[in-house]
């Protein structure tokens, strides 16, 4: 099992200590180690532990592999891992390079080697320990010879990215399911959940892409909100202004003029209608014209009115109870519990003396517990289709 290396999966991860010199005196060489047989497969129903109302994913051994680039050259391969990727600590990669897990066109290296333009470099990992995600099913709305339908749970990514990989929605269908290979038209956020429409061909991929892109595309959601929404449909056109750095979105007037404010970020638009109101919260129906980062998230924000359970645009102006409302767990959904209340059982997987989250199944540094955002994907429609997904638990008021 191999891919291209992207090593930014471990950079995401906060730093961690370094293996101790005992650990490195009983590094392991590659040679000694099983990596998973290659298999069309991306998972399989073995490659998960469910504890305390999470699904976690069994550590296994992966393959990165890169080309070096021209900022990479001319650096000794330890200082390009370790400048590159600060994920794991430097002594970690000197490690990894004496025991040939960090290997350049297939050959071990000294540390002090440097490394040349589009040489091969493969770096061979105890796989990141996954981040967990909630027990909640992928509910299978709709199996049909070239597409499947499905109700992503909060939580869980779409397909692989980042940290997660297994822990996704195309690889639990292709453990739980045996579906695969599956090709994602459209996305979903970590935390909403609702309609995926997924493609089973590629040829039914590219008929989906050209209407997306066409935009003959119609998309419903539905987002309870604070407080009494406009019982008036409202349209908001306010730009999407997306900082990476800080993983969110800022909106501002489109129609906004003048030399000492000039309009940033991409034409966005939203059409929202009030579904129904209990004086606390509202539920709206959300229908984007466009499709950028957070746009539903941050236009209901941008109207006063922000997802009552969204840690990152609710209002600073929301007064501490509805705070607390908002942010509260519902009741239908399980409690998290702490990374420290796992106990690690040999049953479940073997420990790597070079890895640097051994013996811990989650990965360092994690601290999240997960809850559904209330943002719920309920129709997509096109030329000649239509697909569907039920309302969830939250959506009563």
């Amino acid at each position: 099992m191999k891919r291209k290396l992207e090593e930014d999966d471990d950079a995401v991860e906060k730093p961690s200590s370094s293996p101790s010199s005992s650990a490195i005196d009983t590094i392991m060489n590659t040679a000694d180690i099983v990596l998973q047989k290659s298999s069309p497969k991306l998972s399989q129903k073995q490659d998960y532990i469910f504890h305390g109302g999470r699904r976690h994913v069994r550590p296994y051994y992966f393959e990165f592999i890169s080309h070096v680039n021209k900022r990479w050259t001319g650096k000794t391969i330890v200082d390009l891992f370790a400048d590159e990727f600060k994920g794991r600590h430097r002594d970690y990669y000197v490690g990894a390079v004496k025991s040939g897990r960090i290997k350049v066109n297939g050959e071990t290296v000294p540390v002090s080697y440097i490394v040349r333009n589009s040489q091969k470099i493969t770096h061979f990992v105890h796989r990141l320990h996954e981040p967990p995600v909630m027990t909640d099913d992928v509910e299978i709305l709709v199996n049909e010879p070239d597409v499947v339908t499905v109700c992503k749970p909060a939580s869980v990514p779409v397909h692989p990215c980042g940290q997660y990989r297994k822990n996704t929605v195309v690889g639990i269908l292709d453990a739980e399911h045996d579906l695969g290979p599956l090709f994602p038209i459209h996305r979903l956020d970590r935390l909403v959940s609702g309609l995926l429409i997924i493609a089973r061909t590629a040829a039914k991929a590219d008929f989906f892409r050209k209407q997306i892109e066409g935009g003959m595309v119609k998309k419903r959601y539905i987002a309870k909100v604070i407080g009494v929404f406009p019982e008036d449909e409202k349209v908001v056109d306010a730009n999407i202004n997306y900082n990476g750095s800080e993983g969110r979105s800022t909106a501002e007037d489109a129609n906004s003029t003048g030399d000492d404010k000039k309009v940033k970020g991409k034409p966005a638009c939203t059409k929202f209608t009030r579904i129904d109101t209990n004086g606390t919260h509202s539920l709206v129906l959300c229908e984007p014209v466009t499709g950028r980062t957070h746009q539903i998230r941050v236009h209901l924000q941008y109207t006063g009115h922000p997802i009552g359970n969204d840690p990152l645009y609710l209002n600073q102006q929301v007064d501490d109870l509805k705070t607390k409302i908002a942010k509260r767990i519902d009741a239908d959904e399980r409690k998290m519990v702490s990374p420290d209340d796992y106990v690690y059982s040999s049953d479940d997987f073997s420990i790597d003396p070079m890895c640097t989250n051994c013996p811990k199944l989650i990965p360092q540094g994690y601290e999240e517990h997960d809850e559904a955002l209330w943002l719920h994907c309920v129709r997509y429609s096109g030329t000649g289709w239509e697909y569907e997904c039920p309302y969830p638990s939250w959506a009563s008021l």
